[in-house]
């Protein structure tokens, strides 16, 4: 196999493609068809709980605490894994792994039923641990493969094809799913429409492992001999970790930066993924068609409204400053948590949907760039941004946790959403410790 010089256009364009491979997980499995199925699976059988570990929990409950639990394997697992892949130079090993293992796992939940339901929650947690795991191997391929001046342009063309890929893919299962007679199911019947939503995780599997092979035939492998192993490799990726947290002492401003946005983040990240399942439940469709259609349509809603949201924030900021606009993004969240009590209708979903898209899209952006923003010019850049993300997953596997219990123990998921305002409302406070940076 041919080698590639950094920076070679043939291999940042396989890089990139691994986005296109992997990003129908998000949009397919965490964003619309799945909680779409595992609500109608729900419904169909005239259930609310379910029994597990010997108590009745709540199915929305359940998708939260196995998120959560798969995050936190992934934060868990990620220093470890970086560590071993860092010394013996074969990320590309790890990668292709956690991307087999998001795939297969997906294929998996074609077999998801309620008399399956414990290894339909294990092929759920199967994908969450491989998407994220191969992501932290996808990303540290950047700076080996691309120039610094290719950082942005790469990264974004990556973005892109993962859009578009997923946008196509989405197409072509919504078709199937609304159309279920197209391949051989009785149109208007629950059972036919659960099958051609399965027959969708399989699309997501296959779609994923095949095209994944793109980067993988193109990306190096640096495996090399480095003499013996030990327990130190292991801990390498915790002491960079625990490296980045003692010189915050250094950066005051960049040590309140990030308490407030580890608070935030677990609003935002938890709105995220609950979003479908918030409104497969509790807004009022008139049919199953309808809010199989509906559900879809506030998903790609947020996501183009994502596009404006964030042009929208560059534009504010340059006239207010990212502290000042950052904590306008979190006044609006506490208002959108505390209007989402009392959202009923599909008309008032879509609207809630279009205000989420563009705080959304706003508040990430302007986080990372933010971040960037306040970090010393001369420490590891790479470093700060491993223990960036780690931060956010932390976030996700709190907030995850805490909206299920309040789900579980209310037995409502609009206590839960509303409760997110406590996060945006913290970190908004957080944030007025931030010093202003021109």
């Amino acid at each position: 196999m041919k080698s590639y010089q950094r920076g070679d256009k043939k291999l940042l364009n396989a890089w990139a493609f691994y986005d296109w491979a992997n990003s129908v997980y998000s949009l397919t499995i965490v964003s619309t068809i799945f909680p779409i199925f595992y609500g109608l699976l729900f419904r169909t059988a005239g259930l609310t709980h379910f029994p597990l570990l010997g108590m009745e929990v709540k199915s929305t409950s359940v998708i939260a605490f196995v998120t959560a639990l798969a995050f936190a394997t992934v934060v868990i697992l990620s220093p470890l894994l970086s560590g071993i892949a860092d010394y013996l130079g074969n990320k590309k090993t790890f990668m292709r792994f956690f991307c087999y293992l998001g795939a297969f796992s997906c294929i998996g939940l074609y077999w998801f039923s309620l008399e399956n339901l414990y290894v339909g929650l294990l092929c759920y947690f199967g994908g969450v641990v491989g998407f994220w795991g191969s992501i932290v191997f996808y990303n540290s391929y950047l700076p080996d493969i691309a120039l610094p001046e290719q950082y942005d342009a790469v990264s974004a063309k990556g973005y892109s094809l993962g859009y578009a890929g997923s946008v196509l893919l989405l197409i072509f299962n919504l078709l199937i799913v609304m159309k279920p007679e197209w391949i051989g199911f009785e149109k208007g019947d629950t059972e036919g429409t659960l099958s051609a939503m399965r027959l969708s995780f399989i699309t997501v599997g296959l779609w994923w492992i095949g095209f994944s092979s793109i980067p993988f035939r193109y990306l190096p492998s640096f495996q090399k001999d480095r003499g013996k192993f030990s327990k130190q490799i292991l801990l390498n990726g915790f002491k960079e970790l625990r490296k980045v947290w003692q010189q915050l002492t250094d950066s005051p401003s960049l040590k309140w930066f990030l308490i407030a946005f580890f608070v935030y983040s677990m609003g935002v990240q938890t709105v995220m993924l609950v979003a479908t399942y918030f409104g497969e439940q509790e807004i009022q469709w008139a049919n199953t068609d309808e809010r199989t259609l509906g559900l879809i349509i506030s998903v790609l809603l947020i996501q183009l409204v994502a596009i404006v949201g964030a042009r929208l924030t560059v534009l504010a900021v340059r006239c207010w400053g990212n502290i000042a606009v950052l904590i306008g993004l979190n006044a609006i969240w506490v208002a959108i948590c505390l209007l989402s009590y009392w959202v009923f209708t599909s008309m008032q979903f879509y609207g809630i949907a279009i205000l989420v898209g563009i705080v959304m899209g706003g508040i990430q952006t302007l986080s990372r760039s933010t971040y960037s923003a306040y970090l010393p010019e001369t420490r590891d850049t790479t470093s700060f941004f491993s223990f960036y993300d780690v931060t956010e997953k932390i976030g996700i596997v709190i907030g995850m946790a805490l909206y299920g219990l309040i789900d579980q123990f209310t037995n409502n998921m609009r206590n839960a959403t509303v409760s997110l305002l406590i996060f945006f409302g913290a970190g908004m406070l957080l944030l007025f410790k931030v010093k202003r940076k021109k």
